[in-house]
């Protein structure tokens, strides 16, 4: 059975069919429905099932949409939806680089260097700041270890104050005569701890070894006994 034409609605025959938008047309009726123009399948546009020339063909236009409370509710559920997807790539990608850098051997040579500098710097600048509390510490142990001057109590017009007698001190043995490096007290120390030797003023310290800037290790050659000394309590012979 032969089909009907798209626009007369009459048989179209085999010899005049034109098979074109889902449709079969006669070769006279396949023509623009704007200005009539005759068309063929080179020259024709489409547009909802029906040809058109070029000059007619119609153009889609934006559509304006009305801001019901409807497309309100789909507009605010595509943004929160848009906010929840950012946090998840967020949260993903939190801490990771996405520039990728060829480790060659220049770039390893200069992060090596870097690494290097870096270090010096921090062991620098670590060296400065403990340097001003070691001196404080020292200071602060000097001041503590020097012996205060003894005051006796005032004497009353009814009673006289009689120190007792200070014990006398057993003469220690001769010690040999010492090669290394001797020092000379210039004030008095008391021993605080039992690594610590005590002297007075004058005595020579012998066999003397620097520990650090503010102590050293020696024998005092009056008593023979030796020990730990503040380095700032005796001077060079």
């Amino acid at each position: 059975m032969n089909p009907l034409c798209g626009r007369c609605n009459l048989v179209v025959y085999p010899t005049e069919k034109i098979n074109c938008l889902d449709k079969y047309w006669h070769t006279r009726c396949f023509r623009c429905e704007v200005c009539n123009m005759s068309l063929n399948m080179k020259n024709y546009k489409g547009f909802a099932k029906r040809p058109y020339c070029n000059a007619h063909y119609p153009r889609a236009n934006f559509t304006c949409v009305a801001d019901t409370p409807e497309n309100i509710r789909l507009k605010q559920q595509s943004k929160m939806q848009s906010q929840v997807l950012y946090k998840e790539d967020f949260e993903k990608n939190k801490g990771k680089s996405f520039t990728v850098v060829t480790d060659t051997p220049e770039l390893q040579r200069l992060k090596i260097s870097q690494n290097q500098v870096s270090n010096v710097k921090y062991h620098e600048e670590f060296e400065k700041s403990k340097t001003p509390h070691l001196h404080e510490e020292l200071k602060s142990k000097t001041q503590h270890q020097q012996p205060a001057a003894f005051q006796p109590p005032a004497a009353s017009q009814n009673y006289h104050y009689d120190p007792a007698p200070e014990p006398v001190r057993p003469a220690a043995a001769a010690p040999p005569p010492s090669a290394g490096k001797r020092y000379r007290a210039v004030y008095d120390y008391a021993a605080a701890d039992e690594d610590e030797v005590s002297f007075m003023d004058g005595d020579v310290i012998v066999d003397v070894q620097q520990i650090d800037e503010g102590w050293m290790y020696g024998r005092v050659e009056r008593t023979g006994q030796q020990g730990m000394l503040p380095a700032n309590y005796v001077e060079a012979i």
